[in-house]
């Protein structure tokens, strides 16, 4: 993954985004009911807890020590101990079906959209909207564009748009991305 992602406004939380594909499925996972910059600082606060940020260590971690450690001050999220859970299976899950290798989702077998959209709504925590979004991620940030990884998406792959973390590459579309949702959830209680 060689761009760097600006998600969290923390340099550091960035880079480890950037670096670390399980990290970004890990933030992902976190985007939900808070924030979406706290939530893909998450990994980084692991990290910061376990002397490093390893895919392979959380999976073989112990579950409740994991947990204890996800919602020490200051939490992973909102809701520590059940998305500590969720990122320990997260971890497990790709281990086993992807030798620890996240980006194996993406790229394992040349997949198209389709494939990669299957892939990872497979991923425990993440049902169709999350993995929609998180294929815009990868095609619009990354440069992971299997054939047909926009229309899997849906309109989360629409170019200059600002729907989601996908748009998200600095402050201002960050508020941009909010004042949508914002948009949204005013529409929807007008219905």
């Amino acid at each position: 993954m060689p761009k760097t992602l600006h998600l969290t406004g923390d340099a550091e939380a960035d880079q480890l985004l950037s670096d670390d594909p399980f990290a970004l499925l890990s933030g992902m996972l976190l985007d939900q009911q808070i924030a979406m910059e706290v939530a893909f600082a998450g990994p980084k606060k692991i990290a910061e807890r376990m002397n490093g940020f390893s895919v392979a260590r959380i999976a073989e971690s112990d579950l409740e020590e994991f947990v204890e450690l996800c919602v020490r001050k200051p939490a992973i999220h909102r809701y520590g101990g059940s998305m500590g859970k969720r990122v320990h299976a997260l971890a497990q899950h790709v281990v086993e079906h992807y030798d620890g290798a996240a980006e194996a989702i993406w790229t394992g077998g040349d997949p198209d959209g389709r494939e990669v959209l299957r892939r990872l709504k497979a991923l425990p925590g993440y049902g169709d909207q999350k993995a929609r979004i998180f294929l815009a991620l990868l095609g619009k940030q990354l440069g992971v564009r299997p054939e047909g990884w926009r229309e899997a998406a849906g309109a989360y792959g629409d170019p200059d748009t600002r729907r989601s973390i996908a748009d998200v590459v600095d402050q201002r579309s960050l508020d941009e991305v909010r004042a949508w949702k914002k948009q949204q959830k005013a529409a929807a209680k007008q219905r």
